[in-house]
C-alpha cells in the first residue's frame, strides 16, 4: 500500500507535544448505556457537532459522513441513503426486503431502513459508532450505528431564524424557538425547515435543470416534562415531507440527462417518541422509551434513461416492430417502488445509580428488555411505456424482534475496568407476495462484548475488546430465481479491537487510535445480474451468502488547539477487506478482493483560524481511495479529494457564514452499476455512475433572539 507516509504523518501528529493555550471542550457520547466523554469510551467513535454541520450548510447526514474515518455511503437516489462502516453495509434497495448492517436513529427513533430521513435540522451532534454494537442495538448494528441528536428544550427562552442561499437556486429557511412553557415543569422546542434546490443535473430533452431537485420540509417538536425531582419525561415528534426528483444516470456518465419520464424520490414520514428517566431510589435508575413511525415512500425512475425519440431511427433500421428483429432494439420503460413502513419500538432498562453498584461496590450494571415490530407493504410496478402496460407485484413483509440484554462494568481498580455484555434476540419474520411466494423466518440470535480498559495515567487510556454481532437472514422475492437462491442465511461478525485515547498539552491536544480485525461468517452479498427473456432485458437482484470475509484496519483522529488563533484537526482510516471466492450466474469474484464500498483509505485534514472576535476562517480536505461498486462485478470508482471552506462573521446576535463545498469542483462518483443500457452499442456491458455534488457555494445568515 502507498499509505505509509500518510500513516506516519498522522502517527506523528498523535505523538506530538508542543505549545498550546486553549483547552478543547469535552465531547460527550450518548450511544452507550451511560453518557461518557469521548476520551472515556471504549470504542471507536466520531462525533460531528453543529459547528461543523453549519460550516458546510449540511442539510442531510450524507454531507458530513466523509468527516469520519472508514465511513462511506451510496446514493442511487436523490440523497445518499445507504451507509457503510468499515466496508460493511447495504448500498440500495429494490424489490428484496433488507435488514440493515448500519443502524440509524434520530432522537432515539429507529430509522434504520430509511436513510432519506436523516435530516440535520436543529441537530446538536451526530455520533458515528464504528464496529459492532450488538449489546446495545442488536440486529441493526452489525457494523455500527449512526445517531442523530437534536438540541434539547431550554429553560431560558431562545429563538433563531436562518436563511441560506446558494448555487443552483438553493434556498433554506429555518426557524427555531425554545423555552419554558410552565415554570419549573414544562419546557418546549419547535424547529421548522424548508429546503429547496434545483440540483446539479440538466435534462437536455425536457430543457429543464430541476429534474433532480430537492424539495424538503422537516419539522421537529420536543417537550420536556419535569414531573418530579426524580422523574423526567421527554416527548419528540418528527415530520418529514420530501418531494425530490430523481434523474441522475446517463448513457455517457455526464451531468446531462435525456430522460422523458424523470423519476421521483418521495418520503412522507411522521414519528413520535417518549423517553422516561426515573431515579427509583439512590441505587436504581429506570430508563424507558417508546417510539412509533410511519413512512410512505415513492421511489421511481426512467429505466432506459432516455426519451422515446432517442433511438427511433435505430428501431426502424433494426426492424424492431417485427417478430424477428435483426439487431438491438430500444425499450421505453419505468420502474416504481411504493412502500409503507411502520415501526414500533419499546425499550425498558434498569441501571445502577450512584449507590447501586454490586459485588462490593465495584460493578455498574444494566439489564433491559426490547421489542420492535416493523411492517412494510410494497408495490413494485414495472411500466412498459411502449404499450402503456403496468406489471405490479405486491408484497407484505413484517418482522418482530424481542431481546433481553445486560451489561456489567467491573471496576477492578481506579485504573482497570472490565466490561461484560450479552444480548439474546428472538427474530421472526413473515413474507408474502402476489407471485405466490411465502416465507417465515424464526431464530434466536446471540451477541455481546467482552472488554477491558486501563487508564495508565490521567491522560492516556488503552482498551481492548472482542465482540459478536449478527444480522438476520431473509428472503429473495424475484420469482425468476431458482429454489436455492430463495433464502439467504444469517450473518455473524466477530470483532477484535484495541485502542488508545490520549490527551496532551494540558488538554489542548486530543488523539484517538483504534486497530480492529473483523471476521465475517456467512457474509451477505448483494448481487445484480442482467439477462434476456422473450426479447426483453431483465435483471435479477438478490442477496446471497459467501463462506466468510474479513475487514481489518486502523482509525486515527487528532484535534489540536494550537493557540488562541489556530486549531488543527484530522483523521485517517485504513481498511483492508475481502470475501472468499464467489460465483454468481454471470460473475466470479476472486478470493480476497476488496469488498464493495470499502476504500483502502479515507482521510480528512482541517484547520480553523480565529482572525479576531468576529471572524473565523475554516478549511478542510476530505478524500478517499477508489472502491468497488458491487460484490458482483469489478467496476470501480476513482480516488478523490474535496476541498471545503467557510468564513464566519458573528457580532452579537447576528452570524453570517460564507461556505463552499467541493471548492475546486472535483468530479467524483457516489454510485455505480455494470450492465448494458445502450441499444446503439448493442447493449454492451458498461460502467454507469451517478455523479457526486459539484462545486456548491452560498451563504447563511442567522439571527438569534
Amino acid at each position: 500500500m502507498k499509505l505509509r507516509p500518510l500513516a506516519f504523518a498522522i502517527t506523528s501528529i498523535i505523538a506530538a507535544s508542543s505549545y498550546a493555550a486553549d483547552e478543547l471542550d469535552t465531547v460527550m457520547v450518548n450511544g452507550d448505556f451511560r453518557a461518557t466523554s469521548i476520551e472515556e469510551t471504549t470504542s471507536s467513535v466520531t462525533v460531528i457537532d453543529n459547528v461543523e454541520i453549519n460550516k458546510r450548510s449540511a442539510q442531510h447526514v450524507e454531507k458530513v459522513l466523509n468527516l469520519a474515518p472508514n465511513v462511506n455511503f451510496s446514493a442511487g437516489a436523490s440523497r445518499g441513503q445507504y451507509f457503510q462502516i468499515r466496508g460493511i453495509g447495504e448500498r440500495s434497495q429494490f424489490q428484496t426486503p433488507i435488514n440493515p448492517s448500519v443502524g440509524l436513529t434520530i432522537d432515539g427513533i429507529d430509522y434504520s431502513r430509511t436513510g432519506a430521513a436523516a435530516s440535520l435540522l436543529d441537530t446538536k451532534q451526530v455520533e458515528i459508532l464504528r464496529g459492532p454494537q450488538g449489546t446495545r442495538f442488536g440486529a441493526n448494528a452489525l457494523a455500527g450505528m449512526i445517531l442523530i441528536e437534536s438540541n434539547e428544550p431550554t429553560k431560558e427562552t431562545e429563538a433563531y431564524i436562518e436563511q441560506t442561499a446558494g448555487s443552483r437556486n438553493t434556498y433554506t429557511t429555518t426557524g427555531v424557538v425554545s423555552g419554558t412553557l410552565v415554570e419549573d415543569k414544562l419546557l418546549g422546542r419547535l424547529a421548522l425547515q424548508k429546503h429547496v434546490t434545483d440540483g446539479y443535473m440538466n435534462n437536455t430533452y425536457l430543457n429543464r435543470d430541476d429534474t433532480n431537485n430537492l424539495d424538503e420540509i422537516t419539522g421537529k417538536a420536543k417537550l420536556r416534562w419535569l414531573a418530579s425531582d426524580d422523574l423526567t419525561l421527554d416527548f419528540t415528534a418528527i415530520h418529514i415531507d420530501k418531494d425530490n426528483g430523481y434523474d441522475a444516470f446517463t448513457l455517457d456518465n455526464s451531468f446531462n440527462t435525456e430522460s422523458d419520464t424523470p423519476g421521483e424520490d418521495v418520503l412522507k414520514s411522521t414519528a413520535y417518541g417518549i423517553n422516561a428517566k426515573w431515579d427509583v431510589n439512590s441505587k436504581v435508575r429506570m430508563e424507558a422509551s417508546a417510539s412509533k413511525s410511519s413512512s410512505d415512500i415513492d421511489y421511481n425512475y426512467d429505466l432506459d434513461w432516455v426519451n422515446i425519440d432517442k433511438f427511433s431511427d435505430l428501431a426502424i433500421a433494426n426492424k424492431c416492430d417485427t417478430d424477428e428483429p435483426i439487431g438491438a432494439c430500444p425499450y421505453n420503460g419505468a420502474e416504481q417502488f411504493l412502500r409503507e413502513r411502520n415501526n414500533d419500538t419499546i425499550d425498558i432498562r434498569l441501571l445502577s445509580a450512584e449507590n447501586g453498584r454490586i459485588f462490593n461496590n465495584t460493578t455498574d450494571w444494566v439489564v433491559g428488555i426490547y421489542q420492535n415490530n416493523q411492517n412494510e407493504s410494497s408495490i413494485q410496478n414495472y411500466i412498459d411505456l411502449d404499450y402503456d402496460d403496468i406489471y405490479p407485484t405486491t408484497s407484505e413483509f413484517s418482522t418482530r424482534n424481542r431481546a433481553l440484554y445486560s451489561q456489567l462494568d467491573v471496576h477492578a481498580s481506579e485504573k482497570l475496568t472490565y466490561t461484560i455484555g450479552l444480548r439474546a434476540e428472538k427474530y421472526e419474520s413473515d413474507y408474502s407476495d402476489s407471485n405466490g411466494q411465502e416465507n417465515e423466518f424464526n431464530e434466536t440470535l446471540y451477541g455481546g462484548k467482552l472488554g477491558v480498559a486501563y487508564s495508565y495515567n490521567p491522560s492516556q487510556k488503552v482498551y481492548g475488546s472482542i465482540a459478536r454481532s449478527f444480522k438476520t437472514g431473509g428472503i429473495n422475492n424475484d420469482p425468476e430465481l431458482t429454489e436455492d437462491k430463495r433464502n439467504f442465511e444469517t450473518e455473524y461478525l466477530w470483532n477484535l479491537e484495541t485502542g488508545l485515547k490520549s490527551t496532551f498539552l494540558n488538554g489542548d491536544l486530543k488523539t484517538r487510535l483504534a486497530l480492529f480485525y473483523s471476521k465475517r461468517i456467512n457474509p451477505q452479498v448483494s448481487t445484480s445480474e442482467e439477462y434476456v427473456e422473450d426479447n426483453k432485458r431483465k435483471f435479477r437482484i438478490y442477496t446471497d451468502n459467501v463462506d466468510q470475509g474479513y475487514n481489518y484496519g486502523l482509525e486515527a483522529e487528532a484535534d489540536w488547539s494550537v493557540n488562541s488563533d489556530w486549531r488543527l484537526y484530522g483523521n485517517i482510516g485504513l481498511l483492508q477487506s475481502g470475501l472468499s471466492e464467489y460465483t454468481s450466474t454471470i460473475y466470479t469474484i476472486e478470493d480476497g478482493r476488496d469488498q464493495a464500498h470499502a476504500p483502502n483509505y479515507q482521510f480528512m485534514m482541517g484547520a480553523e483560524h480565529y482572525v479576531n472576535n468576529n471572524w473565523v476562517i475554516s478549511a478542510n480536505v476530505e478524500g478517499k481511495d477508489g472502491f468497488y461498486y458491487s460484490d458482483s462485478h469489478n467496476a470501480k470508482s476513482s480516488a478523490y479529494a474535496l476541498l471545503n471552506a467557510s468564513a464566519e462573521f458573528s457580532d452579537k446576535n447576528l452570524t453570517i457564514t460564507f461556505w463552499a463545498r467541493n471548492l475546486l469542483d472535483r468530479e467524483y462518483d457516489v454510485r455505480g452499476f455494470l450492465f448494458g443500457n445502450n441499444p446503439a452499442d448493442g447493449y454492451t456491458t458498461t460502467n454507469y455512475t451517478q455523479k457526486g455534488e459539484p462545486r456548491t457555494i452560498g451563504f447563511t445568515t442567522r439571527y438569534n433572539f
